[in-house]
């Protein structure tokens, strides 16, 4: 049998990360980071991501004028780090000094990769027309750094109020994507 569930916490169920952060740079100049959990891809081709970001973030405004961002994966190694960066905002602190995170200039956009995150991903809003209503920004991925010298590459998974879970064993199951096989490298 199963047991019911309050609706208010689906994000608990359908939100499994990997948390992200965020960085931006605002038009003065100003590097920051936030740390997100509620992000999904929305299609490969081109490969857009939806992000919730609100008025409550101080990135937010960062993102609304510059129309970019950089969405930096960390691995569990820096767990401890991306939840105090979510429990601290940039408009009272230097987020990328206080944390020892190192500033990486980008190719593509403003805000800076985060050099100890496994993957970095530059973004540029495709879309914003929902972000006045639901906080969700459509953006564009135009390039991804991957840092494969890095030994941790377990993910860090959102699971809700504080919880979250860790990358284990992979099931590669790409031999049967045969409908999808245009997608496999």
């Amino acid at each position: 049998m199963h047991d019911s569930f309050l609706a208010s916490k689906a994000y608990r169920i359908l939100e499994s990360g990997p948390i992200v952060l965020v960085s931006t740079r605002s038009t003065d100049g100003h590097a920051n980071l936030m740390t997100m959990g509620f992000h999904m891809m929305i299609q490969h081709d081109p490969p857009l991501v939806g992000a919730v970001i609100g008025p409550w973030d101080y990135s937010h405004r960062a993102l609304t004028e510059t129309g970019e961002c950089v969405l930096a994966v960390p691995t569990v190694d820096l767990a401890e780090t991306v939840v105090d960066i979510g429990n601290c905002s940039g408009k009272t602190i230097e987020k990328f000094s206080y944390f020892g995170l190192t500033p990486v200039p980008a190719k593509t956009v403003e805000a800076p990769l985060v050099r100890e995150c496994w993957a970095n991903l530059e973004c540029c809003i495709a879309d914003d027309t929902w972000s006045r209503r639901y906080n969700l920004f459509v953006l564009e991925v135009k390039r991804i750094w991957i840092n494969n010298e890095r030994h941790e590459k377990r993910l860090i998974h959102h699971q809700g109020d504080g919880r979250f879970s860790v990358d284990g064993e992979t099931l590669d199951m790409g031999a049967k994507m045969v409908k999808w096989k245009y997608l496999m490298d």
